[in-house]
């Protein structure tokens, strides 16, 4: 089990440096949950939701890199350290955190998404940023 959900982990990281929508979903279950524990509203269910997820980010960031500095695989699940990086309607995109994929066959079944933007200025605090206040 450990060599497939590691290459299912390379096919996933692969097709998202090469901006290839239809391969990067074609990694996940029809059925695919996607849960994202520090904020449940962004999670959601479903394949044709990441397609759409991943339209816009391509779309929006068109020099899109993304690195797994660090990956542990445990059976069927991919603990991931991820970075993803480029420019966002001229400003810089830089996201970082871990996911956490479960992987059955050759496809990801459900994932636990924690990433956050990375603070850009000294000015913003902690706490401006847990409120949602990062733009003030």
């Amino acid at each position: 089990m450990t060599q497939s959900t590691k290459h299912v982990v390379d096919r996933f990281l692969r097709a998202m440096n090469d901006h290839d929508l239809d391969e990067l979903v074609s990694c996940f279950h029809e059925d695919y949950r996607s849960e994202t524990p520090a904020h449940p509203e962004r999670s959601f269910t479903g394949r044709a939701q990441v397609r759409a997820n991943w339209v816009q980010l391509f779309e929006t960031t068109p020099d899109l890199a993304v690195e797994f500095p660090r990956t542990t695989i445990d059976g069927d699940t991919a603990w991931i350290e991820l970075r993803m990086h480029g420019t966002q309607t001229d400003e810089e995109l830089d996201v970082r955190g871990v996911v956490i994929k479960r992987i059955v066959g050759d496809r990801i079944q459900w994932g636990r998404i924690y990433l956050e933007p990375v603070q850009q200025s000294a000015d913003v605090t902690w706490e401006a940023i847990y409120a949602g206040q990062e733009d003030s």
